[in-house]
């Protein structure tokens, strides 16, 4: 499509498929821009209420992560046509209250009939062109870092097998539910970020390397400063991996390097696929430090995951 729609001929499209990051932007002014996004899934979670704000907390993430302030929703649905109707309001009011509590307001969207539910949203929001959170200008000496913990995609497939404690899943849950909007604040405080992505569904190694590759730089990740939800290591000793954790590996593996004593159940906890995961973040140092202040005075927990080394393209898990 990048080769139908030349770069050149649209040069208000700040960021598009000739250079794909996680959303659309579209510059209306010297100092405001249109960041746009779409994203909808099948259910994580059994309960309508949350399986709807969670996949709008999920959507207005690539807001965040570009650096917008989310304005406006509207709903994506294909619900099957036995399904009853409190099931699909509850599925709706819990993306409007996540909408709501985003600052952001439902003006419409569309619906259609499909045997296999699927819900998200349509999410516009505003940045300032000259502080978009882009995934290319992670720079060596940065330091790495994480404002969720991980393991929503195995807790979520453990439940889906009844192997999941109740307050596994919970606690996943109420993770996938929190909007990115204060790790998002955070960043406002201070310089724009290097560099920034959420980790989604290819998992912590397969973002990483998005901005491993589009910022021409090493990455360094600590396996043991990585957060995990409570039982995440453990569904990840019995393999209760999804399906989309191996698909990453394929996809990502060659591109990453592993210390010889981390085990293949830990490997594929990185590769495991994550449901509105928080914001990944390259920053320097002095301001890695200075934003999680901010963070903490927003009740925004973050974590020191790793560094940018110098060399190319490449992660090691160490």
């Amino acid at each position: 499509m990048s080769d139908f729609f030349r770069a050149a001929d649209f040069p208000d499209l700040l960021v598009g498929l000739a250079v794909p990051d996680d959303a659309a932007v579209w510059r209306v002014s010297e100092e405001r821009a249109l960041v746009i996004t779409a994203d909808f899934f099948t259910p994580v979670v059994d309960d309508p209420f949350d399986y709807g704000a969670i996949a709008a907390a999920n959507a207005l993430s690539d807001i965040y992560a570009m650096g917008g302030k989310p304005f406006l929703a509207l709903n994506l649905a294909a619900m099957p046509a036995h399904l009853p109707e409190e099931m699909i309001a509850a599925i709706f009011r819990g993306a409007a209250e996540k909408v709501r509590e985003a600052g952001a307001v439902i003006a419409g969207g569309h619906t259609i009939d499909d045997e296999e539910p699927k819900f998200g949203l349509v999410a516009l929001g505003w940045a300032n062109p000259v502080r978009l959170g882009t995934k290319g200008a992670a720079q060596p000496g940065d330091v790495l870092l994480l404002t969720k913990p991980l393991g929503t995609g195995l807790i979520t497939t453990a439940a889906k097998a009844d192997a999941a404690d109740w307050e596994h899943l919970a606690a996943a849950v109420e993770w996938m539910k929190r909007l990115n909007k204060a790790a998002a604040e955070a960043l406002r405080g201070g310089p724009p970020p290097h560099a920034v992505t959420d980790i989604t569904g290819f998992g912590l190694l397969g973002h990483a390397w998005e901005v491993a590759e589009r910022s021409g730089v090493r990455l360094s990740v600590h396996f043991e400063a990585l957060p995990f939800i409570e039982g995440a290591r453990q569904y990840a000793e019995d393999l209760l991996f999804p399906a989309m954790a191996g698909h990453n590996a394929s996809d990502y593996g060659e591109h990453v390097s592993f210390a010889p004593a981390l085990e293949y159940e830990e490997q594929m906890l990185c590769f495991s696929p994550e449901t509105s995961g928080g914001l990944f973040l390259s920053l320097p140092p002095e301001e890695a430090e200075a934003y999680r202040a901010r963070a903490e005075a927003f009740g925004q927990p973050t974590w020191v995951i790793g560094e940018v080394l110098e060399g190319p393209p490449h992660i090691d898990v160490v």
